[in-house]
């Protein structure tokens, strides 16, 4: 049972593809087969004396010419070619076609076509044009039930006619239901695969915009720390040459943590192939632990930074811990860049209930180079980093003296109480 089904399912998809592609040979085919089937055993039978013997079975009292007959066979087949473009006057042309030939007291096999065109009519046709052809078409089957009554009961022939009057209008619209609803299931799959792939981009673009922050915090941090040993060294080399040499070690433990950091970065982008040992060996992302270490950097490269912590946070979510890193990385990267060496740095993280704050303050110059009313991207990338936890980031001059950073991050769970 299963090939079989399988075979008439390939035969129907091809059926379509080939209606699809020639529209015209389907419509035509079925004319065709109409005509083979219930007009040409009519046509060859029209000669014979008395409907051919005593055992022929006479629905009509009259006997109609040949030609008469093959003209009402056309006028009942010919408009099937247009029953799907033009459902409605295709039924209207078969129905006033057999209402002349009932009129004329002549029974032809070609009738058929008038179920044909119902059927056309309630799949192809608009449904508010149903009703009239139905009327229609009771109204055609009571003459052909008066019309009949010596031969057959007029309710018996009701009966059957209404009925098969009934399962052609049933069929037409059971199929019309049914490709509607493979309709909605493909506009539906491919509205689906549509929204699949636009949450595939977003996806994508806010890795990219992650990374493009991380590699922001990473080479700009360690880029300022060596640029800074570097000038204190170039600077040492004629008076301290310990010192120098000191700089320049300090410049490649500096580049080797930034190397490490970007490895670890772009890793994740690498597609991972064969076994799971083949992929990139990552290192857990920087925390609020490794900020003694960060400190200890940007000592080195000039800044007195003293740092404290508040509260617990070595139970702080991850991504919370490296959001603290990254701010606390940048607000130092600046004061290194902006306010210079010799300048002392304070740097504070409270943790209190569902709330999480990091201050950094420094004694250099209150005013920042750079273009007026504009952000660099640094301050933009902190911002991002503390709206993630329903936070709020400010930046600007202190009220001491100095410049100020100070993020407010929300520990709350998302939909918790507050």
């Amino acid at each position: 049972m299963g090939p079989l089904v399988a075979r008439l399912g390939r035969a129907g998809r091809r059926l379509r593809q080939a209606d699809r592609a020639h529209p015209w040979a389907l419509d035509t085919a079925v004319v065709v087969l109409l005509l083979l089937l219930f007009c040409l055993p009519e046509l060859l039978h029209a000669g014979d004396a008395d409907g051919g013997g005593p055992h022929r079975f006479r629905l009509a009292p009259h006997r109609l010419p040949t030609a008469a007959i093959a003209a009402l066979q056309a006028g009942l087949l010919l408009p099937l070619l247009w029953r799907r473009r033009r459902p409605a006057a295709a039924f209207g042309a078969v129905a006033a076609v057999f209402a002349l030939q009932w009129a004329l007291g002549a029974a032809l096999r070609a009738d058929v076509a008038l179920f044909v065109a119902l059927y056309s009519l309630a799949l192809h046709g608009r449904l508010r044009q149903l009703p009239w052809a139905c009327g229609a078409m009771a109204a055609g089957m009571v003459l052909v039930a008066l019309r009949v009554s010596r031969a057959v009961s007029v309710w018996d022939a009701l009966f059957f006619l209404l009925s098969t009057a009934t399962a052609a209008l049933a069929l037409g619209l059971v199929v019309r239901i049914r490709r509607a609803q493979l309709a909605g299931l493909r506009e539906r799959a491919a509205r689906l695969e549509t929204e699949r792939d636009q949450r595939s981009r977003l996806a994508a673009a806010t890795e990219r915009a992650r990374v493009a922050r991380e590699m922001h915090d990473i080479v700009g941090h360690h880029l300022s720390v060596m640029i800074t040993l570097a000038d204190a060294g170039a600077y040492a080399t004629g008076t301290a040459p310990e010192r120098g040499k000191e700089a320049l070690l300090l410049i490649g433990d500096a580049g080797r943590q930034a190397l490490g950091e970007l490895r670890r970065v772009l890793g994740v982008l690498r597609e991972t192939t064969g076994t799971p040992g083949d992929g990139p060996e990552l290192s857990p992302q920087p925390g609020i632990v490794d900020i003694d270490a960060l400190c200890a950097g940007v000592r080195a490269a000039g800044l007195d930074v003293v740092y404290r912590t508040v509260g617990t946070t070595e139970a702080l979510d991850g991504g919370v811990q490296l959001t603290v890193y990254r701010i606390v990385q940048e607000a130092l990267t600046n004061t290194l860049k902006h306010a210079g060496t010799e300048t002392r740095v304070s740097l504070a993280i409270v943790v209190e209930d569902t709330r999480l704050t990091v201050r950094v303050q420094d004694t250099g110059p209150a005013g920042r180079p750079g273009p007026r009313n504009e952000e660099g991207h640094g301050l933009v990338g902190m911002r991002e980093r503390a709206a993630l936890y329903g936070g709020n980031l400010s930046a600007g001059p202190a009220s001491g003296g100095g410049w100020r950073v100070e993020a407010t991050l929300d520990l709350a769970p998302a939909g918790g109480a507050r």
